[in-house]
């Protein structure tokens, strides 16, 4: 074992997203995991039909994919999966757990490979080999000597739908409804706003929209970090003239310019796409405001042109807020002398929707100084932005994270489909919803049966299938999950996949909460946090990744995934297995099932052995959602999921689409009066996918060798008397009962809004209280925090010590 500096180097990025810049690191990336001799032939099958599915993102798998249907973070996720290094018995006989808590999340990973099924021994603190049987003995033994209310069954977003509808199955069959999921942190403010607004748990879009679009609005999401691969889709749809109207906290690279690696034009030319047409810097927590005044600009034009006799509208007594305005008069000209007959569509709004008149009203009422403060834009700006979506007859609506992990999380998405409905923007070619989504299967484990709400599952049909009488309590989301960690009332916890620890807010209190369980078990391919801090019982299940061969009873096997745009595919593994003693995610679920229920009407043997047996069992529990699933299970595209909404069927109460107003246009906690807060935002850099550190290169961002960075708008810096490089330390600014450190952070100027910063997640996870999340869809508001800056107490270090396998 060796150590190695690397000193932090902070240099301004001047280069397009993708190019060489994306094509040397994933050369990089194939090196350092020494699998350059088959990393060509995995990556040519990587999103393909008869292919493996990308264990990274969820984005669309096309039907005639690119010659190279895989992107930079989606090379690396798979360069890190089928590397060769091994945390093999020797590595565990050499360090303590205790040992392993001190090093950063990258150099657990960078280990490689579990291939051991391991127990914790409290003699030694060390991981040490057992055997499967006595491992799943043991848990079994333990699950049943505990109440299922105490033990928590959580899903990160990588299992298939095979491993997830078992799961969920074995979760219930002992009586748990605890099914924590890593949507509960990223998406479930699109679960819980989009059934109120268009009835869909999941976005309308298919990927055709982007060949039928006219104009797309990017709300929040970014795609050269988080979903390069949906660059081809916004780089054609630019070629075609669409216009792309971006609303987002930084500039980021990949919403800016692109060169296409798999185009030998560009990447010799150096010839770049500009994706955003329009670019707007949106506060965090100001998207509502910004989004208000888009549609306050459509609403008071369609008032105008109504009061000039110009076009039809719905309510003989909308008056225009301010018919004398000369900006509102030439705005609504414009729209006129593009030949519409009306901005606002509505015979749609008539036919199709409900709400319109208070939305509408509440729209007026908003003044434009207000609206301007709080979403850091002006009025200018939302009223292009309302101009080039008037004058575009399908418009798309694609929105991430940013707009998910808020405080007003599941409000933010209403706005988003207000803004769809008033122009009719949704269940017509080009004009949908599309949520981003991010692990490869986190949309699917939802639809297959993970969840903790007994109403979102099919529980009379299992218990006809499998004759028992599944619990009717509702479980534990996420959130609920970590405070019965911290408060005890959790004792098991059993981790399919994921880096819990890492994943959640409030780290050092749902730390200690953590040594304080009964039993932890966790399957995974790779080491982190979440397995070497643990409970008093300990087990670590090293399972096959979806890229290796799962040769079981019947032969190989393949699995099935959801992408972001619902549709299903089928997925081979391609290359050997890391370790003859890996078990399969079904085999090990199968194994804990039986040890813990006994004899059950569950033919668990014979599904391990053939999984298109496991895919006959979802599609009798699901027989719309997955008729004929063996059949299509590798349709060229995936084949999709039937959504009412896509043909304008309002699965509601109202049996509408509805226009939802919010309630107010930014969190309660305000803090905008107070010069010494700043509205921190969590960030990913492009080396890192979810809590996975790739290595210390943010290089769209200009930052290499650390992750230790507060980003900063250049004017704040100067007011607040702090200097470029200057190390910070950052407090939590909610209230006195609500304050958490983490330590001397490097500022770094950085394109953002004034009154903003932003820093990495997982490594601020530390600042965000557990109870900041969104009332409704308990979502962490990882993408605004109110915080504090400080000068650091510790001596600044210009280098972190890395340690470096051999």
């Amino acid at each position: 074992m060796t150590s190695k500096i690397r000193f932090p180097k902070i240099k301004p990025y001047s280069g397009p997203a993708g190019g060489w810049g994306s094509a040397k690191s994933i050369a990089e990336i194939a090196v350092r995991e020494h699998v350059t001799l088959k990393a060509p032939e995995l990556l040519s099958k990587q999103n393909k039909p008869q292919g493996y599915m990308c264990v990274s993102c969820a984005w669309a798998k096309p039907a005639k994919p690119h010659p190279l249907e895989f992107c930079e973070n989606g090379a690396k996720a798979t360069a890190w999966e089928v590397t060769s290094r091994r945390a093999d018995r020797a590595f565990f006989d050499k360090y303590t757990l205790r040992e392993l808590e001190l090093w950063p999340d990258h150099d657990l990973e960078a280990q490689g490979r579990l291939i051991h099924p391991m127990r914790w021994d409290a003699a030694t603190d060390k991981y040490i080999p057992v055997a499967w049987a006595a491992a799943f003995e043991e848990i079994g033994r333990e699950l049943r000597g505990l109440d299922p209310h105490q033990v928590d069954f959580y899903t990160s977003g990588r299992a298939s739908l095979e491993t997830s509808y078992m799961y969920q199955l074995f979760a219930r069959m002992y009586g748990s409804n605890n099914m924590p999921d890593s949507s509960n942190m990223c998406h479930e403010s699109s679960s819980a706003a989009l059934p109120e607004s268009i009835g869909a748990s999941v976005g309308t879009a298919v990927l055709s929209d982007f060949q039928n679009t006219d104009c797309i609005f990017y709300i929040a999401q970014n795609v050269g970090t988080s979903s390069p691969r949906l660059l081809h889709d916004l780089q054609d749809a630019v070629d075609r003239g669409v216009k792309i109207v971006t609303f987002n906290l930084l500039r980021e690279r990949g919403l800016e310019r692109f060169v296409n690696p798999q185009s030998p034009t560009q990447m010799v030319t150096g010839k770049e796409t500009k994706i955003s047409s329009e670019y707007y810097q949106v506060k965090n927590g100001g998207d509502i405001a910004a989004l208000f005044g888009v549609c306050k600009a459509l609403i008071e034009a369609d008032d105008t042109l109504k009061a000039s006799g110009g076009s039809r509208v719905a309510g003989e007594d909308a008056k225009p807020k301010d018919p004398d305005n000369a900006a509102m008069v030439a705005f609504a000209a414009s729209i006129a002398a593009a030949d519409k007959l009306h901005v606002l569509d509505h015979d749609f709004i008539n036919e199709h929707t409900t709400g319109f008149e208070k939305f509408a009203q509440a729209a007026r009422g908003h003044q434009w100084e207000e609206l301007e403060r709080v979403s850091g834009l002006g009025r200018d700006q939302m009223m292009q932005a309302a101009a080039t979506y008037a004058k575009s007859d399908a418009v798309m609506m694609v929105y991430g994270m940013g707009l998910t992990q808020q405080l007003m999380g599941v409000q933010n998405v209403h706005m988003v489909c207000n803004l769809a409905l008033l122009r009719g923007n949704i269940g017509k070619p080009g004009a949908n919803i599309c949520a981003v989504r991010g692990h490869s299967n986190v949309q699917g484990q939802r639809t297959v049966g993970i969840t903790e709400k007994p109403g979102l599952a099919p529980l009379d049909k299992l218990s006809e299938l499998y004759g028992f009488e599944p619990p009717r309590w509702t479980g534990r989301s996420t959130i609920e999950t970590c405070e019965a960690i911290m408060s005890g009332q959790s004792r098991g916890f059993i981790s399919l996949g994921g880096n819990f620890l890492r994943a959640v807010p409030d780290t050092a209190a749902m730390e200690e909460g953590w040594r304080k369980l009964g039993l932890s078990v966790q399957i995974a391919t790779k080491l982190n946090r979440s397995h070497v801090v643990h409970g008093e019982i300990a087990y670590l299940l090293p399972c096959l990744g979806r890229i290796e061969l799962d040769e079981q009873a019947t032969g190989p096997q393949a699995v099935s995934i959801e992408s972001s745009i619902a549709n299903f595919h089928g997925s081979r593994g391609m290359t050997k297995p890391a370790s003859t003693e890996l078990l399969s995610e079904p085999a090990i679920v199968a194994g804990m099932a039986k040890a813990t229920l006994g004899e059950t009407k569950v033919p668990w043997d014979t599904w391990v052995g053939d999984y298109a047996e496991i895919r006959d069992a979802i599609e009798r529990t699901y027989p719309e959602t997955f008729k004929d699933f063996n059949k299509r299970l590798f349709k060229p595209g995936g084949f999709a999921r039937a959504l009412p909404a896509r043909e304008r069927k309002w699965v509601t109460k109202s049996g509408k689409a509805n226009f939802l107003t919010p309630e107010r246009l930014f969190p309660e906690f305000s803090t905008s009066q107070n010069a010494d807060v700043l509205h921190l935002a969590t960030l990913r850099s492009n080396d890192q996918f979810n809590t996975t550190i790739y290595g210390y290169s943010d290089r769209f961002r200009g930052v290499e060798g650390t992750r230790k960075i507060v980003f900063m708008n250049p004017e704040d810096i100067i007011r607040w008397g702090f200097a470029d490089g200057e190390s910070v330390d950052v407090t939590t600014a909610i209230d006195a009962n609500n304050v958490r450190k983490v330590t001397a952070l490097r500022i770094v100027p950085y394109d953002i809004p004034k009154g903003c910063c932003g820093a990495y997640y997982p490594e601020t996870n530390p600042l965000f209280p557990l109870a900041h999340h969104d009332p409704k869809s308990k979502t962490p508001s990882y993408k605004l925090l109110p915080v504090r800056l400080s000068r650091s107490i510790e001596i600044p270090h210009e280098g972190e010590l890395r340690r470096m396998t051999p």
